[in-house]
């Protein structure tokens, strides 16, 4: 179903902010560069100017929106909750021929049950937090229910950039069942609506009733997961990863789209949860102990863990000191309330900018939270003094004998050696993992005068790869205050966060990183998507332009063209 042609490019911007306006009221088009810094400004990466910020709060305001942005020939970026790290959905610097408008999908929040509960249709505010709450009461939960989840990343944001999880079965996000908005090669919007759900003929009738619910059962067909994946993680010999961005396995429509179209909805399968878990905590100073427990554990008869992250001693130090007040927040308020936190935040870094201050918030909390014994359980914290490598295997209680064994068969002949947590130290285990994306953002921030910038990489290892661990030539390494090196460990799949020098070129250091990473057979980005920081491979970049011709979503993702018709 298609709607209206684009009409003169160099219809004044007025003529647009009056457009928006009408759509959406005059109260949720920002437009100064106070009210809209954190919308055109990345959560770890990626700032740049717009026209303005505008916030929707139904799919038809959605709908008008696009229309009007099309008709005034600008260029449309998505917003889901801006919790990428790569800077995959603000602006990047100069260089758009085109008045940019971001729009904000936060308010336009909403999760249908279907199938009796095995699946859902998420609407683009959703979070991965208010998802795994409905399904609580099923006994039923998302894709991924930690990690992203905590920073209050949507349901969406992970489909468009084929996000990854700490969850060793579920593999990325991905789906064939959605319905979404695109630009054709002849300039016009058009809503295409592949969600196996009947929902009418108009954009305005599907989009009223999809909003409300009101559909009947859904169609079968088309795949709601990677239902593969389970298998394809096992295969430990093989020479390629388990998952990465660009893998055009997992590109198709929607998935992978990073912005190309404007997604109204996902259908998406959900997962029994588990009746019981228990957490073993590993250490080791020997990297070879981990890997012949991964490839013991899945080329085994065990059922695969739920879930394994690896956390090297120097991130973990460093996250005890500089992701404190994540985990404690976490902890005492819970992950809903951490979006509303991160606002706070940055509008009180806002008033400081206007002073010609910066990173107040982050000072001041840190100032806030860096004293006092550590908030970490014992046992943690002496094998923090123990152990280079740490390892946190989280699985169903069904599985917890055979675990033990395994455990003790493959540590007993190596250095390394582990525990049962109790519910507490399992809990704080993986939440201190997960503040620590945060903690190098938080470093930074401290350390403004001694620190260049972060250089985030995040990287899939081969399957067959014995050798996981890194080590740099010294004159990268001397470049380098600290490294921030975790991940999720079953999966292969490392987040390897450097903290460069000042004096150092971090774009000069990431490239040279790039090099050593296509000699070891990596992919990368595995799970973040390219953003704006990597390069789109030709798969990928093929997957923007057959899906945007005209180049009118989101362009120069993946430092492709910014210019319309990708000129």
């Amino acid at each position: 179903m298609k709607d209206h042609d684009v009409h003169d490019p160099a219809r004044p911007p007025t003529a647009l902010l009056g457009a928006l306006r009408h759509a959406v009221g005059g109260g949720h088009v920002l437009t100064g560069d106070a009210e809209t810094h954190r919308f055109r400004t990345g959560y770890r990466f990626g700032t740049g100017p717009a026209l303005a910020v505008v916030r929707p709060g139904s799919l038809i305001e959605l709908w008008r929106v696009a229309q009007a942005v099309v008709e005034a020939g600008a260029i449309l970026i998505p917003q889901a909750s801006n919790t990428g790290l790569t800077g995959g959905s603000t602006p990047d610097g100069d260089g758009y021929d085109r008045p940019v408008v971001i729009v904000s999908m936060r308010r336009i929040a909403g999760v249908h049950l279907v199938r009796g509960g095995a699946q859902v249709v998420c609407l683009p505010g959703a979070t991965l937090d208010v998802l795994e709450k409905t399904l609580a009461p099923l006994g039923r939960e998302p894709h991924s229910v930690i990690g992203s989840s905590c920073i209050g990343a949507s349901v969406l944001g992970g489909v468009c950039n084929t996000s990854g999880g700490a969850l060793v079965r579920r593999g990325p996000a991905f789906t064939e069942l959605a319905l979404y908005a695109r630009v054709d090669a002849d300039g016009r919007l058009e809503l295409v609506n592949h969600l196996g759900v009947e929902l009418g003929d108009t954009p305005e009738e599907i989009l009223m009733r999809l909003e409300r619910g009101d559909f009947a059962e859904v169609q079968e067909g088309g795949r709601a997961s990677d239902h593969d994946y389970a298998r394809h993680v096992r295969a430990i010999d093989a020479d390629t990863p388990a998952r990465f961005n660009a893998d055009p396995g997992r590109l198709f429509e929607a998935s992978g789209s990073a912005g190309h179209v404007v997604v109204f909805a996902v259908r998406l399968d959900t997962f029994p949860k588990e009746a019981g878990t228990e957490v073993f905590y590993i250490g080791s100073n020997d990297p070879a102990d981990l890997t012949r427990l991964r490839r013991e554990m899945l080329a085994g008869d065990l059922p695969l863990p739920i879930a394994g992250e690896y956390l090297h001693r120097d991130a973990f130090v460093l996250t005890e000191r500089y992701g404190r007040d994540t985990f404690l927040a976490i902890r005492y308020l819970g992950t809903a309330r951490l979006p509303a936190l991160f606002r706070w935040k940055d509008r009180v870094d806002g008033w400081f900018r206007r002073l010609g201050l910066r990173d107040v918030a982050d000072k001041a909390l840190q100032a806030a939270t860096r004293l006092g014994p550590s908030h970490l359980p014992k046992r943690l914290t002496d094998y923090r003094d123990r152990f280079e490598h740490h390892l946190m295997l989280r699985v169903a209680s069904a599985d917890t004998t055979a675990t033990e064994a395994l455990l003790a068969h493959v540590l007993g002949e190596g250095r390394g050696a582990f525990f049962r947590c109790d519910k507490a130290e399992g809990d704080a285990a993986f939440m201190h993992r997960f503040a620590a994306a945060g903690a190098a953002v938080r470093y930074r921030a401290v350390h403004a005068r001694e620190v260049a910038d972060i250089v985030a990489l995040d990287i899939a290892l081969r399957r067959n790869d014995t050798d996981w661990f890194e080590t740099l030539p010294p004159e990268l390494d001397a470049a380098i205050a600290h490294t921030f090196y975790y991940g999720h460990f079953f999966c292969h799949v490392f987040h390897q966060d450097y903290v460069i020098r000042k004096g150092h070129d971090p774009l000069a250091i990431e490239h040279r990183m790039w090099a050593l990473l296509d000699a070891r057979g990596a992919e990368y980005p595995a799970e973040h998507n390219v953003g704006h920081l990597y390069p789109a491979k030709p798969a990928l970049a093929a997957h923007y332009r057959a899906l945007d011709p005209t180049n009118s979503f989101n362009p120069g993702i993946g430092q492709t063209s910014k210019r319309a018709h990708w000129g």
